[in-house]
């Protein structure tokens, strides 16, 4: 069975290609050294009450160049997972929620390939870590006209066995809820795969990243001619920075406005090699499949809400006389002491 590997690549692969492509403006060019961070030193964890938040993440940070690739930090990605098959990692996906891994169906479309053979890393950057927690899968569910002829509809879902208890390194990613593509700003594509595009030797096992700039449409199925309207273009004009093999099924992540909540733009699909400047990497257009996700997992009887709020309950106050007696000169307290009043009449009158 052919398993698709993944990692973020910036190859030295060469060969031109005819005409260039124009990236959609964006509020701030997204850098690798991650410009626009606070400089604020580690912080305690807080319970995350919303989805895209990184509360393990040190802004402040610098970063370690790795294979022309930059090494993610410990909490940078919490929403990210490693998908494997019999302990070897193929595929990236993401966390929706406590139940949910979404990811491409490319991955996972051979016929052979059951939800026992599937277990999903998650809460690491570093897949050689001696304690590596792991969930099992129940379902596999792949768009229904998912092709490979042209990738079209290249999403899918995996059902847990059990729910993910969140912690600062094990957190949800949004949903995208715009569909404006040129509101998002500092985008970004992280996994396991190939650091070279040319030596499958060249699999990681710890976590990178590279910055992304996402195209316009027009310009890239100039390149493309069988990309469709469920796709988007990203890449950087100036460096090979790329998705490979390994990569697939991880996110496109951006954050929007002024704000750091991250949201999953895109799932990375396809391309033509991998790391070749001025060629931009395929990805599945997330927000033409909210509507798909909402109506899967209600099927499956786990129903995805992406405006459920994960805050603890708060506790109920303990039932005592004094939280049961009303506020004086509130309507139920003049109502009680009618009734008072009338049990004491009777008493005394009877």
């Amino acid at each position: 069975m052919l398993l698709f590997s993944v990692l973020l690549l910036t190859s030295q692969a060469k060969g031109a290609r005819g005409g260039m492509w124009t990236p959609l403006p964006v509020a701030r060019a997204a850098l690798p050294g991650g410009a626009g961070r606070d400089n604020s030193s580690s912080r305690p964890f807080h319970p995350v009450s919303e989805c895209g938040e990184r509360p393990n993440f040190e802004r402040g940070a610098q970063y370690s160049r790795i294979i022309e690739g930059t090494e993610a930090q410990v909490g940078e990605f919490p929403w990210l997972v490693s998908i494997q098959a019999r302990n070897t990692h193929f595929c990236g996906g993401t966390i929706i929620n406590e139940w949910w891994i979404l990811t491409a169906a490319h991955c996972l479309s051979s016929e052979e390939l059951i939800p026992t053979d599937l277990s999903i890393v998650l809460g690491t950057n570093s897949l050689n870590s001696p304690s590596l927690e792991m969930k099992a899968v129940t379902s596999i569910i792949l768009h229904k006209n998912f092709t490979r002829i042209n990738m079209d509809n290249d999403i899918a879902l995996l059902l847990l066995d059990s729910p993910i208890t969140f912690s600062e390194l094990k957190e949800p990613i949004c949903m995208p809820t715009n569909s404006n593509l040129s509101s998002w700003r500092e985008c970004w594509v992280a996994g396991w795969g190939q650091t070279q595009s040319d030596d499958k030797n060249t699999m990681t096992t710890d976590l990178m990243k590279v910055p992304m700039i996402i195209v316009h449409w027009e310009e890239c199925v100039k390149e493309f001619p069988k990309l469709t309207r469920n796709m988007l273009c990203a890449g950087y004009k100036t460096e090979n920075y790329d998705a490979c093999q390994g990569d697939s099924g991880g996110p496109l992540v951006c954050t929007k406005g002024s704000g750091r909540t991250w949201y999953q733009v895109g799932i990375i699909s396809w391309g033509r090699s991998c790391g070749r400047k001025n060629i931009p990497g395929i990805y599945t257009l997330l927000e033409n499949y909210n509507f798909w996700v909402k109506k899967v997992t209600e099927l499956e009887g786990r129903p995805f809400d992406a405006k459920k709020v994960r805050s603890p309950p708060k506790e109920k106050p303990r039932s005592s006389q004094a939280s049961e007696f009303p506020k004086p000169g509130s309507p139920r307290f003049w109502l009680l002491l009618c009734l008072l009043s009338y049990k004491l009449f009777a008493i005394f009158y009877q």
